[in-house]
């Protein structure tokens, strides 16, 4: 079975064989692992990878003597998003509302020592966020670069009583030290990135009068991300924050039905937005793709039933029928 392997995967593979330290070759790899396709095609290379990473990480505790802290967060859901910024933005609040994580809320700096993953509902779906330590003023171990790299979004929150556009700039020349580059985002003359990544700016207390003369700033300052001025004390703007991280995701959900059965809208597929019927396919099982004959779809601007072949594109709501 070809392993039909992902742009983002062989970016990855790139880094790792051009990768001189051993900290870039385990990044590389953790990156690898986490973006590769997972079906029966890729299994020997997901062992493979797996027992490369783990002689690495033995390697590297052999050289330092010790055992460092290193995170990771299994992705779950229909997407995984990190939250992030400066401390005592509201980051761990804004996860407490939105997920069922139990955050640690303080009016103090450096409260989230390790990332915290929840669940975030939105219509018929979840969505992981993942509550992130604050990023400091020094350059962020390297499990922290790495899971930016391998999430799907990264909303960046700032305050609007506090220079918001400062702390915004601030986030970014990190994630450039991770060769990331908002999407959108212009950069900086001489940066060099690897990855372009979807970017959400978040300005807390709004609920505040005076940060509304500020958000005209922020939005110069965010050149063109999109920014969403919220409340966690109020909930002002937090269902437009679940909307909005739906969007970026840049995903679509589709349904199935079998012959002559009602529409199930229970439970929807989700796929990357441009995926095909086949692509439907391979992720129910694979044995749906090598015996695929064709399809029916009912959706929006469709007609009911409308015959459709192995590459149709599915649109946000589809319902599908496959015959095999």
């Amino acid at each position: 079975m070809p392993a039909n392997l992902s742009p983002e995967y062989l970016a990855a593979e790139k880094r790792f064989r051009s990768a001189r330290t051993l900290d870039e070759k385990i990044l590389a790899l953790e990156e690898m692992l986490a973006v590769i396709p997972k079906h029966k095609g890729t299994e020997k290379m997901q062992a493979d990878i797996k027992r490369r990473l783990s002689k690495l990480r033995i390697e590297g505790e052999k050289r330092t003597g010790r055992k460092g802290l290193s995170y990771s967060i299994r992705r779950e859901g229909a997407g995984q998003v990190l939250v992030t910024g400066l401390p005592n933005v509201g980051k761990s609040s804004l996860v407490g509302r939105l997920t069922n994580a139990s955050t640690i809320v303080a009016n103090y700096p450096y409260t989230t020592q390790k990332p915290l993953p929840g669940m975030m509902f939105y219509e018929n779906i979840q969505i992981q966020l993942v509550d992130m330590p604050p990023m400091a003023y020094e350059p962020a171990d390297p499990w922290y670069a790495n899971m930016s790299r391998t999430a799907d979004l990264i909303v960046v929150m700032v305050d609007l009583m506090d220079a918001p556009d400062t702390q915004l700039e601030l986030v970014a020349e990190e994630l450039a030290r991770f060769r990331i580059r908002p999407a959108g985002w212009p950069g900086k003359e001489g940066d060099t990135y690897e990855l372009e990544k979807p970017m959400l700016v978040l300005g807390s207390k709004a609920d505040h009068q005076e940060t509304r003369e500020v958000l005209p700033e922020l939005r110069r300052a965010a050149s063109g991300l999109p920014v969403l001025a919220i409340s966690n004390e109020t909930g002002q703007g937090l269902e437009a924050v679940r909307t909005a991280v739906f969007r970026l995701l840049d995903i679509i959900r589709v349904y199935t039905r079998a012959p002559g059965k009602e529409h199930d809208l229970s439970h929807p597929f989700v796929l990357k937005r441009g995926s095909t019927v086949a692509d439907l396919a391979c992720e129910i099982h694979q044995d749906f793709l090598e015996k695929f004959k064709y399809g029916r779809v009912w959706g929006r601007g469709k007609f009911n039933g409308q015959k459709v072949n192995r590459d149709y594109p599915l649109s946000d709501g589809d319902v599908v029928e496959l015959r095999i």
